[in-house]
């Protein structure tokens, strides 16, 4: 991503903050056994999510797909019981996360996302 970073510890998990060339930050929190359970964004454009999401980048795109094959273009909301992606914004301004609720330590709180 060609990105800056620097990390905040607490005790329940490592944040990785990631500073884009284009003044957007994105998020990686991580376990203390190496786990990411989830990530946030924010900045002018939305990032790379095939790169953020890896694997759930498919489950995203079946979800959001409708019946004729189009894509929405509301803001993204994906909620599954393994898997929850809230994106939104408009050219110049998009913010967003995603999580695994099954994957979230103790003392994680979604308003940590922000």
């Amino acid at each position: 991503m060609g990105a800056r970073s620097s990390t905040v510890v607490n005790a329940a998990y490592t944040v990785h903050i990631m500073t884009l060339p284009n003044g957007g930050t994105v998020k990686e929190f991580e376990r203390s056994d190496g786990v990411v359970f989830g990530i946030a964004w924010q900045g002018p454009s939305r990032p790379d999510l095939r790169q953020l999401l890896g694997s759930r980048f498919q489950v995203l795109q079946s979800d959001i797909s409708v019946h004729d094959g189009r894509r929405l273009r509301a803001p993204l909301t994906d909620e599954r019981s393994d898997f929850v992606l809230h994106s939104a914004g408009h050219s110049g301004a998009f913010v967003g996360s995603a999580y695994l609720p099954q994957t979230a330590p103790a003392g994680f709180s979604t308003s940590d996302l922000h």
